[in-house]
């Protein structure tokens, strides 16, 4: 009988991300959700994480009985702004979760420097960054990597999830965890879950992974040419020579000064044909839910952020005349 999950596309995972393991699950945030899991944490711990993100980053917290605190982000990178982190830790603290938002990894040293002090787990929030990289590092290897295989990602599988890690123990865990807690049939170790990738997504993943030198290639061309034309909002930079940028989104900045509000250049560029997305209009703290768990609370960059955004077509099917036509569009606002 065929398993369930082929290995395969873990092997396609572990050789991009360079790590001993790779568990495959149905979806980037189960891949959260078994990570948290896995690393014990649960009702009354805290995990430091963005406000500015996909709301899963947060509900996976959640699901688990634990409490995200949350910390701005850098105003340049749209990530968790690490000088910040310490001032967060508490005695309730387990983990800290970066997200590596827009393919643009997070600074890790600061991060790993922070939790080695204290004994947190790292736990990546790398849905949108697969084969980024810092100082030569690939998104997944510094803690327990978490990614989303959805239909709009860089590597995607229609649906489905990935975690990476070099802790075997962790890794066995995991495959626990995603199979009802069984490693013999009908021997159960724990409550776990069916959070098992399908054959026909590992299947349609490992032929993804297969190009995805070949698509982050075109992202990262289109980028430059994006940044090299583009005039009327704030484009997107890589923070410094130390990243590898693999532009899931291109993501611009309206300035404050500008004559034209973000809803208005989102507007008038769908007018134009020129397809674009906010990502996220909505700071994660101000949903009602969240609010009434962790209160209400202030994040000065985020708050700007969210109303200055919007996303730009940086796909690898962009043809030479599509990137003209949005830099046109995109400087006649």
């Amino acid at each position: 009988m065929i398993p369930i999950s082929k290995p395969f596309i873990g092997e396609e995972f572990t050789a991009t991300c360079q790590v001993k393991h790779a568990v495959a699950c149905t979806s980037g945030t189960v891949a959260l959700h078994m990570a948290l899991l896995a690393h014990g944490i649960g009702e009354g711990d805290e995990v430091i994480t963005t406000p500015f993100s996909f709301i899963a980053t947060a509900n996976s917290i959640l699901y688990v009985g634990a409490k995200p605190v949350f910390v701005d982000i850098d105003e340049q990178t749209f990530n968790l702004n690490p000088e910040l982190v310490e001032a967060a830790i508490t005695p309730r603290t387990k983990a800290i979760m970066p997200v590596h938002l827009y393919g643009h990894l997070c600074d890790m040293d600061l991060l790993m420097n922070i939790a080695k002090r204290h004994n947190l787990a790292i736990i990546e929030d790398a849905a949108q960054s697969v084969g980024s990289m810092y100082k030569g590092k690939v998104a997944g290897s510094f803690g327990t990597g978490c990614f989303s295989l959805y239909a709009t990602k860089n590597v995607m599988s229609a649906e489905g999830g990935m975690l990476t890690t070099n802790d075997t123990k962790l890794a066995n865990k995991l495959r626990l965890i995603r199979n009802h807690g069984m490693e013999k049939r009908y021997h159960h170790e724990f409550l776990g879950y069916n959070f098992r990738m399908t054959n026909v997504h590992a299947a349609i993943g490992v032929v993804q992974m297969g190009r995805l030198a070949t698509f982050t290639e075109k992202r990262q061309r289109n980028a430059v040419y994006l940044n090299q034309h583009i005039q009327s909002v704030i484009t997107p930079d890589i923070k410094n020579g130390n990243y590898n940028h693999v532009w899931h989104q291109y993501t611009v900045k309206v300035p404050e000064t500008a004559s034209f509000t973000r809803d208005g250049a989102v507007e008038q560029l769908r007018e134009k044909g020129i397809g674009t997305g906010i990502f996220y209009p909505i700071p994660i703290h101000h949903h009602a839910y969240i609010k009434n768990i962790v209160g209400k609370q202030h994040f000065p960059v985020t708050e700007k952020l969210t109303k200055q955004v919007f996303s730009l077509p940086v796909h690898p099917q962009l043809t030479q005349k599509d990137l003209e036509t949005i830099v046109k569009e995109v400087n006649d606002l």
